[in-house]
C-alpha cells in the first residue's frame, strides 16, 4: 500500500491553523503537541489528540477509577 505522509508546518501561521481546524484544535495546542510529540506527522499527531480526548472524557475516567 502506497500511503502519503502528511506533515504539519507549525512555523508556517497559515499551514499551522489549517492543521488545527482540521484537528479540532487550537494553535497554540497544536504547537505544544508537536514539540511534545518531536513529531510534525499528521497521522501520530492525531493519534495522540484523539488519545488525549479518550482520557479526558467521562466514561473513561469512570473506567479507570473503578
Amino acid at each position: 500500500m502506497n500511503t502519503r505522509k502528511e506533515f504539519i508546518d507549525i512555523a508556517d501561521e497559515k499551514d499551522r491553523n489549517y492543521w488545527a481546524a482540521r484537528l479540532g484544535v487550537t494553535g497554540e495546542k497544536l504547537k505544544s503537541v508537536v514539540k511534545a510529540l518531536h513529531s510534525m506527522e499528521f497521522s501520530i499527531v492525531k493519534e495522540y489528540l484523539t488519545m488525549e480526548k479518550i482520557k479526558s472524557g467521562s466514561t473513561y475516567q469512570r473506567f479507570v477509577n473503578q
